[in-house]
């Protein structure tokens, strides 16, 4: 069972102040190629699955910013952690 729900805000330091949609395309694309469930958000992006599986993605998605060449970054996390389960819908189906 799923057991958290995570959300990033990813925010690189691109290298001479670009743009930087192209990389958060780009963080959003690890976030797929990753096969996690997620919801993309104007300001974060929402994931679902297992704590350390999410972390890992986390982790991909600096890693790609670097390679993108951006010098640093900063993520920005929310946590909800339920070892009993949780899902994005549990939280957001009265609201559809």
């Amino acid at each position: 069972m799923k057991n958290s729900l995570v959300s990033i805000q990813i925010i690189p330091k691109t290298k001479n102040g670009e743009d930087v949609i192209s990389y958060v395309d780009a963080a959003i694309a690890v976030i797929e190629d990753s096969g996690v469930k997620y919801e993309v958000h104007p300001l974060e992006t929402t994931m679902e699955g297992d704590l350390t599986e999410l972390m890992n993605v986390i982790e991909k998605m600096n890693e790609k910013m670097i390679e993108l060449g951006s010098r640093n970054v900063i993520s920005q996390v929310k946590i909800l952690y339920q070892p009993s389960g949780i899902s994005m819908d549990q939280l957001t189906e009265k609201y559809k």
